[in-house]
């Protein structure tokens, strides 16, 4: 009979490099562009600040984590702390969220595949896209440790090419005016979106909460992989920005990631290196392919939770050969069916307000947490809460009401669970 548990098969560097996965992937090859293109060149503060409210959300994330090491994040943390309509909320916009932000890896990946090809005319994007969900799901559901080995590899590919295009362009083509602020950067108009949309960036450390019932140790490894990661991305998504910004302006960057191409090879390719242009494809490419195998497990486990606890059908609560296998093909489903309007920017502003919303969850649960779990003060949660809702507004009109409404459907249907 099938199980509806998991193993703890992660250690920390496992945990580590799963996080990484999720970050160094689509926030530094898509996001950033796009933020550059609402901010100009205060995307540079906006990525800062974005970081101080990743950090405080990843606080909350991970003491919450490690006082209750479940498969399913906030989704069981707001159960657990706050109440069943809070917890059903957590676990509903991440769903959205995060398969949202799936859906942009793989457009990314389509993006960055047909460029290389030559093909980026003729074949939209939607095409490889929905290939790279097939062969992600069918990867996914054949098990955690496999996914894993493949992770590291992925993510050390794509931090080598990240280091030769930082190590490329700043040194000797980066143009200093394009790195200057035409205005004050708070008082920008484009600043706080962009900084809604670097947040999203940040959110991968997330895979390791949702996975927090299959690693070792998690009260020590959880908050140390979580914290790690955090600081390790901040510092790449600013010096890629810098490289990129300084070579051909905030505004032509930006339009170059909204059409959906290959922004940092067609950098490379504009000032004469080929060459290094197709090594960085190549770890975008792999990148995009790690990005998608984490959301993939992660949201693969919300939604297993979700199962148990008979907020979603009881089939996505099954276990099969220490996979979530039904969770993972229905994940799949829902990824899909975002990618298929081929809309980068349309799928990344979404996942922006939907997932400002879950962490603002994360830290109100993070405040009823007991003394006694409690590994880092409240003035972090309280930081965290405020700033998610403040960001959540800021990217604008249109996504909030989509993302209301969503909501509100999540909610009568969470309704009308419970009375069944």
């Amino acid at each position: 009979m099938p199980s509806s548990t998991l193993k703890r098969t992660l250690g920390l560097p496992g945990a580590l490099f799963m996080g990484l996965g999720s970050m160094v992937g689509t926030g530094v090859f898509v996001s950033i562009g796009l933020a550059a293109g609402v901010a100009g060149t205060t995307v540079l503060p906006a990525i800062a600040l974005a970081a101080v409210v990743a950090l405080c959300n990843g606080m909350s994330s991970a003491q919450l984590a490690a006082a209750h090491p479940v498969s399913g994040g906030t989704y069981e943390y707001g159960y657990k702390f706050i109440g069943p309509e809070w917890g059903f909320s957590a676990g509903w916009m991440f769903l959205l969220a995060k398969s949202a932000s799936a859906a942009t890896a793989a457009l990314g990946f389509g993006g960055y595949l047909l460029h290389l090809i030559g093909w980026d005319e003729r074949i939209p994007l939607v095409a490889p896209a929905l290939l790279l969900i097939l062969l992600m799901t069918l990867l996914v559901q054949s098990g955690l440790r496999r996914s894993n080995w493949i992770n590291t590899f992925v993510v050390s590919l794509t931090l080598l090419s990240l280091i030769l295009f930082v190590f490329t362009v700043i040194p000797a083509y980066v143009v200093p005016e394009n790195l200057q602020f035409t205005k004050a950067p708070f008082k920008s108009s484009g600043f706080l979106k962009g900084c809604a949309l670097m947040f999203v960036a940040y959110t991968g450390y997330g895979r390791i909460c949702t996975m927090g019932e299959e690693i070792r140790n998690p009260r020590k490894n959880i908050p140390k992989a979580i914290l790690a990661v955090v600081m390790v991305t901040s510092i790449l998504y600013i010096l890629v920005a810098m490289a990129a910004i300084g070579a051909v302006s905030a505004d032509e960057f930006g339009k170059i990631t909204r059409g959906g191409a290959a922004p940092l090879e067609i950098i490379l390719s504009s000032i004469g290196k080929p060459q290094i242009a197709s090594i960085v494809t190549v770890g975008a490419l792999t990148a995009m392919f790690g990005v998608l195998l984490n959301l993939i497990l992660g949201l693969s486990r919300v939604l297993l939770a979700m199962g148990r606890r008979g907020d979603m059908p009881r089939m996505f609560a099954r276990v099969q050969n220490d996979s979530p296998k039904t969770a993972v093909y229905g994940v799949a489903v829902l990824i899909a069916l975002i990618a298929l309007p081929g809309k980068v920017h349309l799928a990344w502003a979404f996942s922006a307000f939907t997932v400002l919303v879950y962490y603002s969850i994360t830290n109100l649960a993070a405040l009823r947490l007991p003394a006694e779990d409690r590994i880092y003060p409240r003035i972090f949660s309280w930081i965290g809460l405020l700033s998610c809702l403040f960001l959540a507004f800021q990217v604008g009109l249109y996504y909030c009401l989509v993302g209301a409404t969503v909501l509100v459907i999540g909610l009568f249907w969470h309704k009308a669970r419970r009375k069944k």
